[in-house]
């Protein structure tokens, strides 16, 4: 499932973010990539331990527990710290795909990946998420503050910056539901009983739906 969800920070959370981007100092982000992908990604990255890290962390992690549909649609189990990310002209993240496992203080299970952008779409040329599916190539540049999910193994890379700054942060989930196919259906599922209780809260199919969604999230789960 490939979901944009659109400002999922604040406003006001996203100025405290944007204004840590401006004051951190970064090194190169390929301390954290795999072997492979180490050798296609070219980018800046904010240290994993730096103060910075946790407190924007923080900021993210509250805003992605308050928005039901970002737990609708990842049912995440655990939502590891994200990688700030810097691209700025000529670097770029070629062909990858995330590795499986993170390792790290909690190793966990990699099932849906994020990306946050925190740069303006107007402050930077290229710098496109491409993203590869059975659908084709799905090109994604979104507003500061808004967020894409997409499956973990999908193949996917970052567009060459030509121009400008792209400020983002990246992260990973373990899933309590790791199959991407089932974790569609429910949030389909769940999307539509919403739907129905906005527009007919006395149906008595909302009982019906709501426990068929719960007896299939109950054999699907992985706690």
């Amino acid at each position: 499932m490939l979901l944009a969800i659109e400002q999922i920070l604040t406003l006001h959370d996203l100025a405290k973010v944007r204004a840590l981007f401006e004051k951190v100092q970064f090194g190169d982000g390929r301390v954290t990539a795999g072997e492979l992908a180490a050798q296609v990604k070219n980018n800046l990255q904010l240290a994993f331990n730096a103060a910075e890290t946790r407190v924007m962390t923080g900021i993210i992690h509250h805003a992605l527990q308050r928005n039901p549909q970002f737990v609708s649609a990842a049912l995440p189990k655990l939502v590891g710290t994200p990688l700030f990310n810097r691209y700025v002209p000529g670097m770029d993240f070629g062909n990858h795909v995330d590795n499986a496992i993170r390792l790290g203080e909690i190793t966990f299970r990699t099932d849906v990946s994020a990306t946050l952008f925190c740069s303006r779409p107007d402050e930077y040329e290229g710098g496109e998420l491409v993203i590869e599916d059975t659908y084709g190539l799905h090109k994604i540049k979104l507003p500061a503050g808004s967020l894409v999910l997409y499956p973990s193994g999908s193949l996917h890379r970052v567009e060459p910056i030509t121009g400008g700054r792209r400020d983002v942060a990246v992260f990973w989930v373990q899933s309590m539901v790791r199959d991407d196919a089932k974790r569609c259906l429910l949030f389909q599922l769940d999307a539509d009983i919403q739907s129905l209780r906005a527009r007919a809260p006395d149906a008595p199919e909302i009982v019906t739906l709501a426990a068929t969604y719960h007896n299939l999230l109950r054999m699907w789960a992985e706690l």
